[in-house]
């Protein structure tokens, strides 16, 4: 696992959300992605002005928010591991990464009307890679919806790419999918490529090295 962050300056910080916000426009929610930072860290984020987090793992994402509650809006981002989906739902806002049968079934027990999903599409069809295939997104759809699980958009982490601009196809292929299914939340880009994704109908950026140095 990488060393955790630590040491964070909320002046810096700061000024970096501004650069992520001018490359992305008011429309769209910055989400800082907290994996790697140091659960006593999360408070520089709160000065500098950063409401929304996603966490990628089950406990820490628990451990943060009894650390901060309220300081934050909470959001899973992670793969989703059905057998955790019980601990996520009473903290998580959004949960952006539901990509299995076992994971709506499992929402469908514990999750409660307030609780809301991204479905998340393998765009790429990259083999190994989590999340559904596009040709499969409208079962999965119709399979929450008999389930009483509320989507309301789509996530998608695209190939790792060299620039940028690599990234557009999957971002606009991603919107196009959700275009076509009436559902207008879309998570996509990140630190390297959030710009592009924005102009591609992002509604959720998810950044993390570029807000931290």
């Amino acid at each position: 696992m990488a060393e955790l962050i630590r040491g964070l300056d909320a002046r810096i910080i700061a000024r970096n959300l501004e650069t992520v916000r001018e490359g992305v426009g008011d429309g769209v929610q910055i989400l800082a992605a907290v994996k790697y930072v140091a659960t006593d860290e999360l408070g520089v984020l709160a000065e500098a002005g950063v409401t929304l987090v996603g966490e990628n793992r089950a406990q820490a994402l628990a451990e943060k928010h009894a650390a901060y509650g309220d300081a934050f809006s909470w959001d899973f981002i992670g793969h989703l591991q059905s057998r955790k989906v019980r601990d996520i739902v009473p903290i998580a806002r959004l949960i952006h990464s539901v990509g299995s049968d076992s994971a709506v079934a499992q929402l469908a027990k514990h999750g409660t009307p307030a609780t809301t999903v991204l479905i998340e599409v393998n765009v790429a069809q990259e083999s190994g890679k989590s999340g559904v295939l596009p040709d499969a997104l409208g079962p999965m759809l119709a399979e929450a919806a008999d389930a009483g699980v509320t989507v309301t958009g789509l996530m998608t982490m695209p190939p790792l790419a060299g620039a940028p601009e690599d990234s557009r196809r999957w971002f606009a292929a991603l919107a196009a999918l959700a275009a076509d299914h009436n559902l207008h939340e879309l998570s996509m880009g990140t630190s390297q490529d959030y710009a592009v994704a924005a102009q591609e109908g992002a509604t959720i950026v998810r950044v993390g090295s570029s807000l931290y140095r």
